[in-house]
This record gives structure tokens, C-alpha cells and sequence, in this order.
């Protein structure tokens, strides 16, 4: 198969060409995001491939129809960034990599977590600096502390596990709950109770309709004073003007984000030579109790190697079964 690789970098491309040696397809990479106006590159091919900040629209998705596109291969594990209705219409299969890495994810959760409590970033800095003093580093006994985990599927799940080693209670909630948590000793309670009781409260749900905006201004007021918020799943799950309300009112006491709403023109580029444009992102800079990292909690090198494998054999099956017969959206 013929695949036209969007988004790519250098570390894309020696993980897929590494894999690819075991699957012979034939990949060409660029470093442009898939768009209506780069849609041109994906001419002649049989597949794209693209990454979380690709918008594949009704539009976007009727011009791949045209240069019969008959695969779109998402190396990643959401897929609120493709209109599925549309690419059902067209007759393009959607595939995914569910579950690349649920610890790559979870640790680095628990990294934004402990590195937030701790304040490990800024002794970093003081004390290369020669400042060893204490004042502003105080943190706090995870053990006994309550920790709420919104989401609990297998990222969800073993985020679980690993905070229940720390000696935390646990709370959760999900539409559809897990045996493997249960017996962890996670109760599931309302987003209410949820929200009142938490000390931490860690986000792993997919971003549906349903979820954007649920860490709203009403949800914010419902938390216990001095929460710590976490975010490693979607940047839009969480609403970034009521997030700085309850920074400035500090009812959050510390915010971790590895995800934002508006990520697409920032992450995954350097700008440090430019001015950043986005005025909410950097008033979230101004903050001392946030921190934040470009989403890279997939960032693992066995989260790499298993989502070139995945691609590259989904895009393999579908080879196999032929795209003629391959009609329905397949997400998982």
C-alpha cells in the first residue's frame, strides 16, 4: 500500500521505517499537516495517515474520496478529530491504535502529579541558580489523599493502579464501570461526589460531544477547595476560561496539563523565537502552580514502536480484505 504520512517527525520516521521493514509498504512522509490546501500531496496514494492535530472534515474527507483515498489511518488513539458520518458516506475506513500505551499515559500523569505537589521544577531551577532555600516547596503526603479518575478504561485503569500503590483512596467515574477497578478498591460516584470529595482529580475520558467542556465553571465551583487538576486526555474536555477562574480564585490549587483545547497552531513546533499569539495559553503561563507539557505523554519509546505496528497492520488488513468490501467506519 501507497501512504501518504502527514505531520511526520524525525522520530515518526525512524520508528514506522524500522516497523515498516516487516510490512513492505511503501511511505512517504511529510512534514505538513493534512489540510484542504495539502490535501494535493495525498494525490496517487492508496492511504493517509495522520496525527491528532489533523481535522479530517466533510470537505477535507470529499476531496481524499475524489483521489480514491480508500484507508485513513490514525496513529493515535482518539478520533474526535474525524467526521465519522462523513468518511462512513465516502466509504473510507477509519482505523485507530487503541491502546498504544496505557502506561506511557499513566505514568506521565502521575509525573505532572508528583512534579506539581512537589515543586521538583522549580528546586530544579533554584538551585542551579545556588538558591537552596525551602520557602515556596511545600508539598504534601499523597498517602491517604483522595484522588478522583475520571475515565476509568485501560488508561483510566492503570492510572488506578499505580495511585493506589501511593496509599490514596480512590474514586471514579465512568458510564461504564470496570470490574479491574472495583477491585482495586476504586468506588464509582457521581461527578458530583466526585468533585466534592477529591483532593486530585485526574482526567482520562475520550472527547465525545458528551465530554468537551465537562471541567466547566459549574464543575469547577463543585470541587473541594485546593484541588489539583490533571488533564492527559483532550485539551477541549476541559473549558480553559473557567480553568483560570478557579486558578485566580484559587480554588484550583495546581493545574497539570499535557493537552489544550486550542493545541493545533502550538504543539508538537518550536516557537521560541516567536511571540505566541494566543493570549489564553499564555496567561496560563503566568501562573506559578501550572504546568504544562506539549503532548507528550504518549512520548515512550514502546508507545512509538507499538503505534507504528498497529498502523502499519491495520493498514495491512485492510489491504488484505480489500477496500471494496471494507465500508464501515472501523474505529477499534
Amino acid at each position: 500500500m501507497k501512504i501518504a504520512f502527514f505531520g511526520s517527525k524525525p522520530y515518526d520516521e525512524k520508528s514506522f521505517l524500522q516497523t515498516n521493514a516487516a510490512f513492505n509498504h511503501e511511505i512517504v512522509f511529510f512534514a505538513e499537516h493534512l489540510t484542504e490546501k495539502t490535501s494535493v500531496l495525498a494525490e496517487g496514494f492508496d492511504a493517509v495517515c495522520v496525527f491528532v492535530n489533523d481535522k479530517l472534515d466533510a470537505p477535507l474527507l470529499e476531496i481524499l474520496a475524489s483521489y480514491q483515498i480508500y484507508a485513513i489511518a490514525l496513529r493515535c488513539a482518539g478520533f474526535n478529530n474525524v467526521d465519522l458520518e462523513a468518511a462512513k458516506r465516502f466509504k473510507i475506513p477509519v482505523v485507530r491504535v487503541p491502546a498504544y500505551s496505557p502506561h506511557a499515559v499513566a505514568e506521565h500523569a502521575l509525573a505532572l502529579i508528583l512534579t506539581l505537589n512537589r515543586k521538583t521544577h522549580r528546586a530544579y531551577n533554584r538551585v542551579r541558580e545556588g538558591n537552596f532555600a525551602l520557602e515556596g516547596l511545600l508539598g504534601f503526603d499523597l498517602y491517604g489523599k483522595t484522588v478522583g479518575v475520571i475515565g476509568t478504561g485501560k488508561i483510566g485503569l492503570t492510572a488506578a493502579q499505580i495511585i493506589k500503590g501511593f496509599g490514596c483512596r480512590l474514586l471514579g467515574y465512568d458510564l461504564y464501570p470496570s470490574d479491574e477497578c472495583k477491585a482495586l478498591g476504586l468506588e464509582y460516584v457521581s461527578l458530583e461526589a466526585l468533585y466534592s470529595q477529591a483532593d486530585i482529580i485526574t482526567i482520562h475520558c475520550p472527547l465525545t460531544p458528551q465530554t468537551q467542556h465537562l471541567i466547566d465553571e459549574k464543575a469547577i465551583n463543585q470541587m473541594k477547595p485546593g484541588v489539583m487538576l490533571i488533564n492527559t486526555s483532550r485539551g477541549a474536555i476541559v473549558d480553559t476560561a473557567a480553568v483560570i477562574e478557579g486558578l485566580k480564585s484559587h480554588k484550583i490549587a495546581a493545574l497539570g496539563l499535557d493537552v489544550y483545547e486550542e493545541e493545533n497552531e502550538l504543539f508538537f513546533e518550536d516557537w521560541s523565537g516567536s511571540i505566541i499569539q494566543d493570549d489564553v495559553f499564555s496567561r496560563l503561563l503566568t501562573f506559578p502552580n501550572v504546568l504544562i507539557t506539549a503532548h507528550q505523554a504518549f512520548f515512550t519509546q514502546e508507545a512509538l514502536s507499538k503505534i507504528a505496528t498497529v498502523t502499519l497492520q491495520n493498514l495491512t488488513d485492510i489491504e488484505t480484505l480489500g477496500h471494496c468490501n471494507y465500508d464501515l467506519i472501523k474505529i477499534s
